[in-house]
């Protein structure tokens, strides 16, 4: 249900359990919750939960204590079809998905939840009946610290589709108590506070401790002066507590579960200790044990933070294949079956620790041999690769293994003296090629490649988009995929149209639905029937006013919430993600640097008013996206205090970047930007989002991007800049001084920077942006692409002052999303690498 508004039309909505003359009853009778009525009456859900829940009066209850009734009452009305999904597929034995992520980032569950129960219609007239303010009531639920940002997002999106698709399929990840951090902007720099999303009881998740798993290691650890210390050789065990939240798929008729793992010591407490006043160490097993899953993404910056990572990443391995094989095992006997009744996805290279552990528990606990072991883990495991940064390739000590894993070590080196005797029989003489393949690279410290870990041990690795894929097999693992060729396939990332589109913005949902059915919902290649409705002057001015609509909602909200000004009528102009070198936030401000320069030489200058959004976190110990955050508030800052160019452009850094901001955002954008150097973007995911809600695309052929233009036409994104084989064969000769010395535009703003014009009470702050751009080379070409970027935009602020002529553009893209749904991606993950059909829940 979407938070912006209370009313969406009927005909916005497929209802494919029952039928729209179906009453409020009949649809909680199918799905399973009885005659009891949601609110309105002492009896029904919402009452009893403030009363029996809270032990309060209803027409006292806060808005927090609201929120949580609404939220159990919803979790009741699923409750019923949540427990036949899983005793289903207990009668069925069907084969079961398991997708191990370190990440979800879910978004709130409560309007999701209502959209795909089909709840909204007995919803609003429950709001309306009880006064409720559900603005308000929404705001109560924190995104879930589970993720932060496409890795997860796309997790999410996954699950989603699964469960729609009535696929059996079970989530793995952490309960972190701590999301990455929660960001605001303190005199222009990004500060980190924590992110406590669970400070209050969470109404979606159950804990299950009565399904807890142990887990050993061949260390303890120690409380001395306040940090935790590591014993060696002194075995111990971690519990893993599951918690699990139900994903509900559109129509309500499958619930799959996410089961998140919380860390927790066994029954422990040292009396003595506590007696004689230390407190703290009396409770010491337990500190080091829930500190495990106490936040995602710890500072990796240090050689702390990087060991309590290592031991995240296989408390989730070893806490999920003990539950999966424990799952297995409940209704067969024979392991020569696990890969009939098991398909195991590795979402990164975060969960490669799986192919030892799996091996480990067919090795030691199925005393199976190792050529058997060896092909039920390939055959059941799959990998799929999201980056080509060397960085994000983990490659963990082999030390760290020694001393806390030492029988994975034992395992992964076995596999690796099996590998390179094959390389070499198949490679004779060609030693470098085993260097390369080895999951040990050798040097001053040795290192386990758990990518490399991954492809071996798996029967499938994917890329997720074309250009990736290929590069992938011809440049970052080439000698793998030359001696593995029919493991390695293309999986083009997607992602749900229920929340992105469906319930982030009912105006176009509703517009779309005008012309076409509802079956876009569930099947969004049925957009593709919308394209003859680009040539109508009716539907694009209902477009228009869907459009209009939603920035004005934007802007509302900014201004409540914020109490920063927009104005709806200037074109909004996007780019919101992950701060980072290579995704060019940097570009983009140089982009607006030159637009600045051009009003203030020029004040008669035509053009569109334009308002800039940046969102995104920089990682703590990543200094330079910091101070590029930095740089785009002075910018800001600076912009809006000078009366020539006020009004005409505005930048806007939008802090604590979150999927609620971007639901709100994405459909009220005109403009997205997708400007990564060509080669480093994997994919991309909110360009799919900003696509199917009709906003622009400026971007570089990079990522899912290309394939987005293959859909739409060329000729209706402005793509700009070099190409991935243009960025590689230019690396050994391209000078950024080149530019500045031959670009007066590109010189003139670089300058304008240097001279502190955006930091005047902060001389030579921006200091390292020169050596970035300059005096170290540009690795990423932000000033190769500068020109033409600002190229494609000025044809963009043409195109828009002819609206007929913008809102052909814009629909032909709405029209041509349909591709990048998940769930096609999805349908071609079950098919070609699971093996899977639905399992119908009765």
């Amino acid at each position: 249900m979407s938070t912006k508004s209370t009313t969406r039309p009927d005909s916005a909505k497929v209802i494919p359990m029952t039928t729209h003359s179906a009453n409020h009853s009949q649809l909680l009778e199918q799905h399973g919750s009885g005659p009891i009525p949601l609110v309105g009456t002492e009896n029904a859900f919402y009452e009893r939960h403030l009363v029996f829940d809270r032990a309060i009066d209803p027409k006292v209850a806060s808005a927090r204590e609201r929120f949580e009734a609404f939220s159990s009452s919803i979790r009741d009305v699923l409750a019923r079809r949540w427990v036949l999904t899983k005793t289903t597929y207990e009668r069925e034995n069907a084969k079961r998905i398991y997708y191990l992520s370190m990440e979800f980032l879910l978004g709130r569950s409560l309007g999701n939840n209502i959209t795909n129960l089909l709840l909204d219609p007995m919803v609003q007239q429950a709001v309306q009946e009880k006064g409720i303010d559900w603005a308000e009531l929404v705001e109560q639920e924190p995104d879930a610290g589970l993720g932060n940002g496409g890795l997860g997002r796309l997790a999410a999106c996954f699950l989603d589709s699964m469960a729609t698709m009535q696929l059996a399929a079970t989530g793995y990840g952490l309960r972190y108590e701590y999301g990455m951090f929660k960001q605001s902007i303190v005199d222009g720099w990004q500060k980190e506070n924590p992110d406590n999303w669970l400070r209050d009881s969470d109404p979606w998740e159950i804990a299950r401790p009565h399904e807890q798993v142990e887990i050993k290691l061949n260390v303890s650890f120690q409380l001395r002066a306040g940090s935790f210390h590591v014993i060696p050789d002194r075995p111990s065990s971690l519990i893993g507590i599951p918690f699990d939240r139900p994903v509900v798929g559109y129509g309500g008729k499958t619930i799959n579960t996410l089961r998140l793992w919380a860390a927790a010591a066994p029954e422990y407490f040292d009396f003595q200790k506590f007696g004689t006043g230390d407190f703290v160490g009396a409770l010491g097993e337990t500190l080091e044990a829930e500190s495990l899953t106490r936040v995602l993404y710890p500072d990796d910056s240090t050689r702390e933070g990087q060991g309590l990572r290592f031991l995240q990443e296989y408390f989730l391995v070893a806490c999920s294949m003990a539950d999966l094989v424990r799952r297995f095992q409940r209704h067969n006997t024979d392991w020569d079956k696990l890969p009939e009744k098991a398909a195991i996805q590795l979402n990164d290279t975060h969960p490669s620790m799986s192919v030892a552990e799996l091996m480990r528990i067919l090795l030691d606990d199925a005393h199976l041999g190792w050529d058997q072991a060896w092909d039920l883990t390939k055959q059941t495991l799959a990998y799929t690769n999201h980056t080509l940064l060397p960085e994000a390739l983990e490659k963990w000590p082999a030390a760290w293994f020694q001393l806390l894993l030492p029988r994975h070590l034992e395992i992964i080196y076995e596999i690796n003296r099996r590998l390179l005797d094959d390389v070499r029989l198949r490679f004779p003489g060609d030693e470098g090629r085993a260097q390369r393949v080895s999951l040990v690279e050798e040097g001053s410290q040795r290192k386990i490649r758990m990518a490399n870990l991954a492809i071996v041990g798996s029967h499938s690795t994917n890329g997720v988009s074309a250009v990736h894929s290929k590069l992938l097999r011809t440049t970052t693992v080439k000698d793998l995929a030359d001696m593995f060729p029919e493991r390695f396939s293309n999986k083009t990332n997607g992602v749900t149209p229920r929340r992105w589109l469906l319930e982030a913005n009912p105006a176009l949902s509703a517009a779309i639905t005008q012309v076409i059915g509802e079956q876009w919902i569930t099947d969004l290649s049925q957009l593709n029937r919308l394209k003859p409705s680009a040539a109508d002057p009716g539907f694009r001015e209902v477009f228009l006013k869907s459009k209009r609509e939603a920035k004005a909602q934007f802007a509302n909200w900014l201004k409540s919430t914020s109490g920063e000004s927009v104005d709806p009528d200037s074109v909004f102009d996007c780019q919101i993600k992950r701060i980072h070198e290579y995704k060019r936030q940097l570009l983009n401000a140089l982009r607006i640097v030159v637009v600045y320069n051009r009003l203030r030489e020029n004040p008669d200058l035509e053009m569109v008013p334009r308002t800039f959004f940046f969102a995104g976190k920089a990682a703590p110990a990543y200094r330079l996206a910091k101070l590029i955050i930095k740089f785009i508030t002075n910018l800001a800052g600076t912009i809006d205090g000078d009366p020539g160019v006020r009004g005409r452009i505005k930048v806007a850094f939008l802090p604590e970047y979150n999927v609620s901001l971007a639901e709100r955002l994405i459909p009220a954008s005109d403009v997205s930007n997708q400007i990564s150097t060509a080669g480093y973007e994997a994919s991309g995911t909110s360009n799919m989002k900003f696509m199917m809600n009709g906003a622009l695309t400026v971007g570089t052929r990079d990522g899912a991007t290309i394939e987005m233009a293959e859909e739409a036409g060329e000729q209706n994104l402005f793509l700009f800049g070099l190409t991935v084989e243009q960025v590689e064969n230019s690396r050994p000769w391209y000078s950024p001084w080149w530019h500045y010395h031959n670009e007066p535009e590109t010189r003139a703003a670089l300058d304008l920077i240097f001279s502190d014009h955006f930091s005047r009470n902060e001389p030579g702050v921006f200091a390292p942006l020169r050596d970035l751009l300059l005096l170290s080379g540009d690795h990423y070409m932000h000033l190769a692409d500068l020109t033409a970027y600002c190229q494609a935009h000025e044809e963009l602020g043409a195109l828009y002052a002819d609206p007929g002529a913008w809102a052909h553009k814009a629909i032909l893209n709405v029209a041509s999303a349909g591709k990048f749904s998940s769930d096609r991606t999805i349908a071609e993950y079950a098919s070609d690498i699971w093996k899977v059909e639905p399992c119908p829940i009765p």
